[in-house]
């Protein structure tokens, strides 16, 4: 039976992340050991050590969630206990470890990608005075009204009664007190760096693009692989690099990822990366998505 694999995406990451996996599994700990010699700092402390304060930094979680997050399927392709992968996918940064694991580029390319995107996405939250607000309750059509009228952007489409706005503090705060008076239970204010999926990262999205064009050739996936910025599968290489780079400022389109891959026939998911995120949104979308979440080695299914 094939497996969705699923990859969680910023906001995700815990201090202690990853250290069983590179105790347990020379696999993942190859990973790790290959992210010192890319990147400016060091990952594994990082990750195993903390604090928890540089760990939360852009430029850092991300390169951290996609080493976890690529290094559970090493481990469990170096166990020989990797199922069928049916398709992939992943929530904002996961959409790059997706794209790795369907071979769309190898893991040090991949590694060298999602650095210089957590950089340029920070260098834009330093810039910017941008946040972000989950609505619950209510549906698309109220969250992109209410977007309209206080002049931010819809982030995320999470699942079925939860989005998220994106803009300017002050905007988004507006939208938040607007919340219940437009048909919404609830609006939470976020604890994040800046923006994300806002027009507040149109610099970064725009020296992202100039640098996956200095790159070589992406090849096509292996594996289905679904677009946050579209909802839908893609395939063509040059296309990819391209949705990868609207990502960076439009919705995150996951209820509508998460439906597709199922629309495959695939009912069973791994979600790999730590607090179970996405398995919550799978049980709003669909109850029929089964997902199991994998963070530590124990929780690698290797019986």
């Amino acid at each position: 039976m094939a497996f969705g694999f699923i990859f969680s995406g910023q906001g995700a990451q815990q201090v202690g992340m990853g250290k069983s996996l590179y105790e347990n599994s020379a696999a993942a700990r190859a990973c790790f050991d290959q992210a010192k010699d890319v990147l400016p700092f060091d990952l594994k402390q990082l990750c195993f050590e903390g604090p928890e304060n540089e760990l939360t930094e852009t430029k850092v979680c991300q390169p951290a969630l996609y080493v976890h997050g690529y290094s559970i399927v090493a481990a469990l392709r170096e166990a020989g206990k990797l199922p069928e992968v049916g398709a992939a996918a992943g929530l904002s940064l996961g959409e790059l470890t997706a794209y790795a694991v369907a071979g769309v580029y190898d893991f040090e390319t991949g590694l060298r990608i999602v650095a210089e995107r957590g950089r340029l996405m920070q260098e834009c939250c330093e810039a910017t005075e941008g946040t972000m607000a989950s609505l619950i309750g209510g549906d698309v059509e109220k969250a992109e009204a209410l977007a309209a009228e206080f002049d931010v952007d819809l982030g995320n489409l999470n699942c079925p009664g939860q989005s998220v706005l994106s803009g300017e503090t002050e905007k988004v705060k507006a939208a938040v007190g607007k919340a219940k008076e437009a048909g919404f239970k609830m609006a939470v204010p976020l604890k994040v760096a800046g923006a994300y999926h806002s027009r507040l990262m149109k610099p970064a999205a725009e020296k992202f693009e100039a640098f996956l064009k200095s790159l070589p050739s992406f090849s096509s996936p292996a594996v289905p692989v679904f677009s946050n910025a579209l909802g839908t599968r893609i395939e063509d290489p040059e296309q990819i690099k391209q949705a990868l780079v609207d990502q960076v400022t439009s919705t995150v389109r996951w209820t509508d990822c998460q439906l597709a891959m199922k629309e495959l026939g695939i009912s069973e998911y791994y979600e790999c990366g730590p607090g179970g995120t996405l398995a919550g949104l799978a049980k709003r979308i669909d109850r029929d998505i089964k997902v199991t979440s994998l963070s530590t080695y124990e929780e690698l299914p290797l019986a």
